[in-house]
């Protein structure tokens, strides 16, 4: 789905908040020039994919597509991750987990916030019980929070402890790990 209205990796700022935001997590964000294949999308371009730790994009890409495929990588287990590429694999508990924490890791990157990443989830057309992605967060994901409660990937306060599953700890909020990684 191609919707102008949806915020893109096209913005060299946002572009630049996800590549700390992932480097938390020790991912690396992978930027394509426009029009170029993307290795890893599970559903095609613009759809942002996943090999190993990085998360590749293109200018088109949706950044809640960019998040939500970062989640995928932190939710999983190390084993699936160490051998990751295109299908995250998983069962529906860890893809409630995924969008729970997309939403939440919007909030990191300025211009962005989960109110908005919300509208846009709408807007491409994730499909919830209630209806939406706001009535589903609020009223509907208990399952998806103790999910990610159980496996450290937030605390308490739903705030992100930026750490994949089953890593030891987390990485510092910033510095020189954060890499980004333009494909000519």
């Amino acid at each position: 789905m191609n919707n102008p209205a949806i915020q893109t990796c096209g913005d060299p700022a946002l572009q630049d908040a996800l590549v700390t935001l992932f480097a938390r997590y020790g991912l690396r964000l992978v930027a394509h020039p426009a029009q170029a294949p993307l290795p890893g999308s599970w559903w095609g371009e613009p759809e942002a994919g996943i090999v190993g730790h990085d998360v590749h994009v293109r200018p088109d890409t949706p950044i809640h597509s960019a998040l939500h495929e970062a989640g995928h990588v932190i939710c999983m287990d190390a084993g699936r991750r160490a051998a990751l590429h295109t299908n995250a694999g998983g069962d529906d508990l860890e893809e409630c987990g995924v969008c729970y924490l997309q939403i939440l890791l919007a909030d990191e990157i300025p211009g962005v916030g989960r109110d908005r990443l919300m509208r846009d989830m709408d807007a491409w057309g994730y499909s919830f019980r209630l209806g939406n992605t706001a009535a589903w967060f609020r009223e509907d994901a208990a399952d998806a929070r103790g999910f990610l409660q159980a496996h450290d990937l937030i605390d308490a306060a739903d705030r992100p402890r930026f750490a994949c599953r089953g890593a030891a700890s987390a990485l510092p909020a910033s510095g020189s790990d954060a890499t980004l990684a333009p494909v000519e």
